[in-house]
């Protein structure tokens, strides 16, 4: 059964029975879509998976309207929600233009800035794609972002075969230093998946949203996922009036990468094909890379002769005059070891 006949059958098994002709939506990744035109003029926007993940599609109608209610962002209206379905109303192509991307600006600044709590997470657990975004409440955004956002993706058996154990390591120590890389920022209403491909318009023209994964984290998260994914070049209005309204420091850019780093290790995590994010995670990653003890035995070391008489006893602790040996750096206890994650 084509993609189109599925849509059809489940929009009928739904209740909407007077559908003409199912057209295809190219641009999604994860779920079957097509735009229905019905008998009685006004067409809809569907789109279901050929196995029903569960929650899915409840969790992103959620979505759609907690950040219309309570962030003031334009969405879609949600017509039905089932297990293997959801159905909104039917919006259009946005036309990139300097003013779609400024009025986007100005939006997404208001969801930010007018959300703003005290805890990290979300009151369930979504989706980003296929695979369920761990959403446990905490109040401390650098433990969230690192053990839900971060490590969280590394027991998936696709970034396991493309991280060795030091780049696994490397990302417990980038976790361990997010309080020196990142500044404090409180928790508020984000979309979580804003790139461009989930903006699109209403009929007059104004920025709209879909497809969210929303939780209440950095605001930054949201500007680095626009900012690192393939955008248009109108898209640079939005960046210079976003950071002017929310007063953005001068370093803002310098962050985009590391908090784009939870869209990179998903894409590793999800797909065989991941665009390169697996190379770029490896490489944002060499800096926080140390020297792992060694697995082989060293070589036996000669017979000590024993210690003049009037030779001066070593220190009490045990370890060299100088100082602390160069492998004991390593044997620190590590806040985010991969035995710890979740």
């Amino acid at each position: 059964m084509s993609g189109t006949d599925l849509i059809a059958q489940r929009l009928a098994a739904a209740g909407v029975d007077d559908v003409t002709d199912v057209a295809p939506l190219d641009g999604g990744l994860i779920a079957v879509a097509g735009l229905a035109q019905r008998r009685s003029g006004t067409p809809v926007f569907a789109k279901t998976l050929e196995a029903g993940a569960d929650g899915m599609f409840h969790a992103e109608a959620e979505g759609l309207h907690v950040l219309r209610e309570r962030g003031g962002v334009r969405t879609p209206d949600v017509l039905h929600v089932g297990t293997d379905l959801l159905v909104l109303e039917a919006l259009v192509p946005r036309v990139d233009t300097p003013d779609l991307w400024e009025a986007l600006a100005h939006a997404v600044a208001h969801l930010h800035s007018s959300t703003t709590g005290t805890r990290f997470g979300w009151h369930r657990d979504n989706y980003l794609g296929r695979m369920r975004q761990d959403n446990t409440w905490d109040d401390d955004g650098f433990e969230f972002f690192a053990r839900r956002r971060l490590l969280r993706w590394l027991p998936e058996p696709r970034v396991q075969a493309a991280l060795d154990e030091q780049d696994r390591r490397a990302l417990e120590h980038l976790c361990d230093r997010l309080t020196e890389l990142l500044p404090p920022a409180p928790p508020c209403l984000t979309h979580g998946d804003l790139w461009s491909s989930n903006v699109i318009a209403t009929p007059d023209g104004a920025p709209a949203l879909i497809d969210p994964a929303v939780s209440m984290t950095w605001a930054e998260v949201d500007v680095a996922m626009l900012w690192s994914e393939p955008r248009p070049p109108e898209s640079d209005r939005f960046f210079d009036v976003y950071a002017e309204v929310v007063g953005l420091d001068a370093g803002w850019k310098d962050r985009m990468p590391l908090l784009f780093l939870r869209q990179e290790l998903a894409l590793v995590a999800m797909f065989d094909h991941d665009w390169g994010a697996a190379e770029r995670v490896r490489a944002l990653l060499v800096p926080y890379r140390r020297r792992l003890p060694s697995r082989v035995a060293p070589p036996a070391e000669p017979a000590t002769p024993p210690a003049p008489a009037d030779a001066p006893a070593p220190p009490a602790d045990g370890l060299p005059v100088a100082g602390v040996a160069s492998d004991a750096l390593d044997a620190r206890p590590r806040r985010h070891a991969l035995t710890d994650t979740p």
